[in-house]
């Protein structure tokens, strides 16, 4: 039997897990084995860099954060060593780093991913990972939104153009009859 203080550790462990996959837009788990540390530490880096935490999980604690949150469907997927990469801000980046590195580093298996709180298969996650970042999103979205708006003041710009064309016309005929 655990002691008391081992019980209270594990507890906190399930608890933090639980927090973070209750407010991460995007989880991938993924098997990590066979990586050596350079190719880890190059991962670990990267997933630092887009702001996207990494961690290695027990099964066990991971399998009980889970059934808190209500996604009990991903229990198969917690056996052989099992890491957790997720973002609490951005949707796009865990998948598109830790797919990005499964086709660089073969000994990294992607296992299973949530997605704003549905359970994903690896066909879904490698979408989600084709996906362009936020930010050209919104720019492309903003030229959508643009490009009606300029043509309406390109129309508009054409008539009054016309109508002080035509008013300078009338005033020059005038100025030559007088």
């Amino acid at each position: 039997m655990p002691s008391e203080k081992v019980l209270q550790q594990k507890k906190e462990i399930v608890r933090q897990l639980s927090e973070n996959m209750k407010s991460a837009k995007t989880i991938v788990f993924a098997d990590y084995r066979g990586l050596t540390v350079e190719q880890d530490t190059e991962l670990r880096n990267k997933l630092r860099k887009a702001g996207v935490e990494y961690k290695v999980v027990k099964n066990t604690l991971t399998k009980l954060a889970a059934k808190e949150n209500g996604l009990e469907e991903l229990e198969p997927y917690f056996n052989g060593p099992t890491s957790m990469a997720f973002s609490d801000k951005d949707v796009v980046a865990p998948a598109k780093i830790m797919v990005e590195y499964a086709e660089k580093y073969e000994n990294l298996e992607l296992k299973v991913g949530v997605v704003e709180g549905k359970v994903c298969d690896l066909k879904t996650l490698k979408a989600i990972a084709a996906l362009p970042p936020k930010e050209e999103l919104v720019a492309k979205a903003l030229g959508i939104l643009k490009s009606p708006i300029a043509g309406l003041v390109n129309v508009l710009n054409g008539n009054i153009r016309g109508l002080v064309i035509a008013l300078n016309a009338i005033a020059e005929k005038k100025k030559e009859s007088a």
